[in-house]
């Protein structure tokens, strides 16, 4: 069996057992939805609580926390256009109470763009980033002192095509965020085959052209999402449409991404139709996990510590149809998954010598769960 040396069962800092976490639930509204969602999570056990509605908000689709206050961004869109993402959207602020779990609306802003699908917090928690999927563009918001958004100080549209008609026709901006230093922001576009770079004004929440412009991926892969390993080194991009994991090295000091190695995130007998989602890195650096949509599993991959290669250690099946989103919790010990299509969210059990992964049997509902966020209990 793969495994990793690791120095105690749980390297975990031990103030994370300590309360708990509220854990925050983006949905497509609807029938069965009518918002953001709150659930109580015990890092002891994996147990989460019954789900209460923390905010009404339409389709609240990808969340962010501030990194050092008790604030929420969500990306939000008009209803009519809760599957194809289209339709101009914003971005919300809402306030935390960490002792109750309730969400108090600070403003909305424009995202500047149509169907704002991700977005995030730059590191000095000075500006929210955004990437609009429909519009296939970015923006970035500045961040006001009592956590309130203020209209977009940068804006970016992407032009362009790649080599699949149905999804690559025009640009589509899919994730975005700084790298380590917070001197780069890196923007995964699923149609252009491209991660695109920007040079980035913390102070200023500006974004300038770089030299290099963009990382290629291979044409028809639609890269997705991307996850720093801890290391500031290495740079993992899923790509959704050719079912791969494409794993980089980092150059922070001139802000370029070089290729190592390119993954599967299926078993090599599967045969139907599948699409990735999202993609995380453990705490401890030696793991990767990937969701596959259609296998409806998730890839577990060993992260080598001197190259950043990935290196095959599970398919586990999520559990529910469709998983969308999951997240580790902060402690390392689990692995919570938003299964958009049964209504669920389940909880998953972590190795901490080999990575693979265990259904606990937790599972709580929610209408078309699409995103998940910790937050420290009070």
């Amino acid at each position: 069996m793969f495994r990793f040396d690791v120095d105690a069962a749980d390297a975990a800092p031990r103030a994370a057992l300590e309360g708990g976490h509220w854990v925050y639930i983006g949905t497509y509204s609807g029938a069965k939805s009518r918002g953001i969602y709150r659930s109580r999570f015990d890092p002891g056990t994996g147990r989460l609580d019954a789900p209460e509605l923390a905010a009404e908000a339409q389709n609240p689709s990808f969340l962010a926390v501030h990194p050092q206050g008790p604030t929420l961004y969500a990306a939000e869109r008009p209803l009519l256009y809760a599957v194809n993402e289209l339709g101009t959207g914003s971005v919300s602020a809402y306030a935390v109470d960490r002792a109750t779990g309730s969400l108090r609306l600070l403003n909305r802003q424009s995202s500047r763009g149509a169907g704002p699908c991700h977005l995030s917090v730059d590191r000095a928690g000075r500006h929210v980033l955004v990437a609009n999927y429909g519009g296939g563009s970015v923006a970035v918001l500045p961040i006001e002192a009592d956590g309130r958004l203020g209209e977009a100080k940068a804006f970016i549209q992407h032009t362009g095509s790649s080599v699949k008609p149905q999804r690559q026709q025009g640009p589509h901006a899919h994730w975005i965020s700084t790298d380590p230093s917070n001197r780069f922001v890196l923007v995964c576009d699923l149609g252009l085959d491209k991660v695109l770079l920007y040079r980035f004004d913390a102070d200023n929440g500006t974004l300038q052209p770089h030299d290099p412009a963009y990382a290629p991926l291979t044409p028809g892969s639609g890269p997705r999402h991307l996850a720093f390993h801890p290391n500031g080194r290495w740079a993992y991009v899923i790509n959704e449409l050719s079912n791969t994991i494409t794993a980089f090295r980092w150059d922070g000091g001139r802000g370029a991404l070089d290729p190592i190695q390119t993954a599967a995130s299926l078993p090599p007998d599967f045969a139907g139709r599948n699409t990735t989602a999202e993609i995380a890195i453990h705490p401890s650096g030696r793991f990767l996990y990937g969701s596959n949509r259609g296998h409806d599993s998730l890839v577990v991959l060993g992260v080598a510590g001197e190259t950043g290669a990935l290196i095959l250690v599970q398919h586990q099946p999520a559990g529910g149809r469709t998983p969308r989103h999951f997240a580790i919790d902060p402690t390392g010990r689990w692995l919570v998954v938003a299964h958009q299509d049964s209504d669920t969210v389940t909880v998953m059990r972590i190795d901490a010598g080999t990575g693979r992964l265990t259904p606990t049997g937790q599972r709580i509902e929610v209408g078309r769960p699409v995103c998940l966020e910790f937050v420290p209990v009070r």
